[in-house]
C-alpha cells in the first residue's frame, strides 16, 4: 500500500501565523513554491496560504500586505491527510475538497505536503485524469 508519507515532499517550511503577507510572499519566492502551511505559535497547522490568496484576498481586496498577517488568511480548519493514509484516500480528499495541495500530518505534527503532481506520479493514468477533471471543473 502506497501512503501519503511515501509520495509527500518532506521537510515543509511554514509561514508563521503572525508573519506579514510580505514575509510570506518572500518565503514563497525563496522556496520556489506556490503555497505554504500556516503554523501557529503552538506549532499546529492553522491553514494554508497560496500565491493566489495573496493576490486575490490581499492585493485585490486593497489590503496592506505589510499590515496583514498570514494567520488572517487561515480560514477554519485546514484540509489535511494523515501520513499513513493510503494514496487513494489522498486522491479522494483532494477531489472532494477541490484542493491541489494537502498538508500531511502525523498526529498533530506537520511532516510534509502532497501536491497534485505527487499524486499524479503515484496513481494509474485514468485516476489522474479523473482528479484533474474534478479540480479543473471546481
Amino acid at each position: 500500500m502506497t501512503t501519503a508519507r511515501d509520495i509527500m515532499t518532506p521537510g515543509v517550511e511554514c509561514a508563521a501565523a503572525q508573519e506579514s503577507i510580505v514575509e510570506a510572499a518572500v518565503k514563497l519566492t525563496e522556496l520556489g513554491v506556490g503555497s505554504l502551511p500556516i503554523c501557529g505559535s503552538d506549532n499546529r497547522l492553522k491553514g494554508v496560504i497560496t500565491d493566489r490568496d495573496i493576490v486575490v484576498k490581499v492585493l485585490g481586496a486593497g489590503k496592506d500586505p505589510a499590515a496583514t498577517t498570514a494567520g488572517e488568511l487561515a480560514q477554519g480548519e485546514a484540509v489535511t491527510i494523515g501520513a499513513d493514509d493510503d494514496v487513494d484516500e489522498v486522491f479522494a480528499t483532494m477531489k472532494s475538497h477541490q484542493v491541489r495541495r494537502l498538508p500531511v500530518i502525523d498526529g498533530h505534527t506537520l511532516v510534509g505536503m502532497v501536491s497534485l503532481a505527487d499524486v499524479a506520479r503515484s496513481l494509474p493514468s485514468p485516476q489522474v485524469g479523473d482528479l484533474l477533471e474534478a479540480l479543473s471543473s471546481g
